[in-house]
């Protein structure tokens, strides 16, 4: 029996097919991912505080370190980068997340899949050996594609931001310790000289109890005072041992260097001044950067909820051969080759309202992550502005111990004059020593915490070296951002 078509089936049938392309074109349209959220960072205009000490040129954020012009210390931040573990893992960790981050998007081209399997007829009377090739094409359509990409692109972004902070924190941390160390080191040299100076004072008196010019109690109370400043050392010498420990963890070394142990003059701030406006906050900063990371995943996985809503749509085909392996008839009538193409359709129906609340909870956990953002720039500025405000409280009382130093040092060289005049004794040199060395201590802890409070606001400002090509996995022609989303 053969048919008929009818004249009119070619164009009808080229309506139908328009009309059907037009109707899946408008559904994927309405069903595309929703747009990125605009992130509007709560920085002020300006810093409340000032944020220069001297009129200098702009101090390099990625280099912040070198205003010191220590070359140890620039040698130890250089060793510490190339070798810190925290920093390793890191970078480990980001290459791990880019090597997923460059496939996010296979799952939307064609996959094949070759397989073999056994089946066993209903009737018992045969058992069919199948191999064969699977082909499958998801489409990615209403935002499931763009809502994979922003999950895999906010996950790119986070870890680098991770492995940002990790140097922040190194370089901070490693300046920190080599101020504290050099610090302690001087401190204990002037605490040296005290106790020096205290038992000197300690066996004169003695001398002169004995020839009854003054009282025991004296010579008990200079006593005391040369066994307080003994244990006065305890505190530097404490210090210099946790600081070269701390070093060497920073280092990735199992036990200090030697070299670390001998006396030198401590780091200097020297000239420097800042430029950078609270803006400028946003790119800077790792916190901000991460928290602009987790914006960019909770925007994906809304998008994929919301792609939940609505049909998956695909291609699929197989290439599948059939072999008898156990057949009791006598002539088969099953053919050997199969071959399947079409399109492939997932129809959400019902499911008692599971994927609308998935919906909604990924909507809120956006509008989380948007204001975790907004917290994340508040708290930048704030410690950005503790930090300004610290620096200026310290470099304030660096300047006034300065003052008390050089008061008292002129009243020791008097004193010292005096006594060559035999104006005055052995002792009043002694105490007027042992005044000048203690307003040394002052001022060299008066300088540390400057320079520490200096070291607090580059690193609340993500001073730090940028990592490498090498480190971020990309050609050295490409940078973190090249191929990030500016939603700001």
């Amino acid at each position: 029996m053969h048919s008929v078509p009818l004249r009119s089936s070619k164009p009808h049938t080229n309506v139908h097919l328009r009309n059907c392309l037009v109707g899946a074109l408008l559904i994927a349209l309405a069903g595309c991912a929703e747009p990125l959220p605009r992130l509007s960072p709560p920085v002020p205009a300006q810093w409340q505080h000032a944020a220069a000490s001297t009129q200098a040129k702009p101090t390099d954020l990625h280099g912040w370190w070198h205003a010191f012009t220590d070359p140890e210390l620039d040698a130890l931040v250089d060793r510490a980068l190339a070798s810190n573990l925290d920093v390793a893992e890191a970078v480990e960790r980001l290459r791990a997340v880019r090597a997923l981050h460059d496939r996010a998007g296979a799952r939307y081209l064609p996959s094949l899949r070759f397989g073999t399997n056994d089946v066993v007829d209903p009737s018992a009377n045969a058992s069919y050996f199948f191999v064969g090739f699977d082909a499958n094409w998801e489409l990615g359509l209403f935002g499931r594609g763009e809502g994979t990409r922003r999950e895999a692109r906010g996950a790119l972004d986070a870890s680098v931001a991770d492995l940002r902070s990790a140097q922040v924190s190194l370089v901070a941390e490693v300046v920190r310790e080599w101020i504290e160390l050099r610090t302690a080191q001087q401190q204990e040299q002037l605490l040296s000289r005290i106790s020096q100076a205290r038992r000197e004072a300690w066996q004169m008196l003695g001398v002169r109890q004995r020839l009854h010019l003054v009282a025991p109690g004296a010579v008990d109370q200079a006593q005391a005072a040369y066994a307080q400043s003994q244990a006065a050392l305890a505190a530097p010498r404490q210090a210099i041992n946790a600081s070269t420990q701390r070093l060497a963890v920073l280092l990735g070394k199992n036990q200090p260097d030697p070299a670390w142990l001998q006396p030198g003059p401590p780091p200097e701030l020297g000239a420097w001044q800042l430029e950078d406006t609270p803006a400028d906050l946003v790119r800077t900063r790792p916190e901000i950067a991460r928290a602009e990371a987790a914006v960019l995943q909770a925007a994906g996985e809304q998008a994929l909820a919301h792609a939940d809503m609505f049909p998956k749509l695909g291609l699929g085909g197989s290439i599948d051969w059939a072999t008898d392996i156990d057949n009791n008839k006598p002539h088969s009538d099953t053919p050997n080759g199969i071959v399947s193409l079409g399109p492939e359709i997932s129809i959400p129906l019902f499911d008692w309202g599971i994927r609308l609340a998935a919906k909604h909870a990924r909507d809120h956990e956006l509008k989380a992550s948007v204001i975790a953002y907004r917290q994340a720039v508040l708290q930048g500025v704030a410690e950005v502005e503790s930090a300004l405000g610290s620096l200026q409280q310290q470099e304030q009382r660096e300047q006034q111990d300065t003052l008390a130093w050089h008061a008292l040092a002129r009243v020791d060289h008097s004193t010292q004059a005096r006594q060559r005049l035999q104006l005055a004794g052995p002792l009043d040199r002694s105490e007027s020593q042992i005044a000048a060395d203690q307003a040394a201590i002052e001022l060299a802890d008066a300088r540390a915490g400057h320079s520490l409070a200096y070291v607090a606001l580059f690193k609340a400002l993500g001073g730090a070296p940028l990592p490498t090509a090498d480190q971020l996995g990309t050609p050295p022609t490409a940078t973190s951002d090249s191929d990030g989303e500016a939603h700001h």
